[in-house]
């Protein structure tokens, strides 16, 4: 007596799990053609995706790999947003992550006052 699956738009479903910030923006990101539902590329928003299907697709400078649990009814707080999905993604490398923890680390540009006063120091001998 199973019905047929719910299901839900990939763009809204992204949308809803919090991955973008607008429908239009993850829309707009399917619509590149970099988006693929279950190793399938798409290219259209109006896809229709439910439990246990994997979404894979590129977010800053990583690609995400999604397992869908649930479709969810709408766009909640994150706590209800990190419960739609499992993420398979690869753990970032340790020195990524200690690297965007201090963006400090990788410092370039004019130096501040402090530096100014110790190359100077440095270059009059003192």
């Amino acid at each position: 007596m199973n019905g047929p699956r719910p299901t839900v738009r990939i763009d809204k479903w992204l949308w809803f799990a919090r991955f973008f910030k607008s429908r239009g923006l993850s829309a707009k990101m399917i619509a590149s053609g970099h988006c693929r539902l279950n190793s399938v590329k798409i290219a259209k928003g109006s896809v229709a995706v439910g439990a246990g299907d994997v979404i894979t697709f590129p977010k800053e400078k990583d690609v995400r790999v999604i397992e869908v649990v649930d479709i969810g009814a709408r766009r909640g707080p994150a706590p209800e947003a990190q419960a739609l999905y499992v993420d398979l993604s690869p753990p970032l490398p340790r020195e990524k992550s200690v690297q965007m923890a201090n963006p400090e680390a990788e410092r370039s540009g004019r130096p501040n006052r402090k530096e100014r006063g110790a190359i100077h120091r440095f270059t009059e001998g003192e």
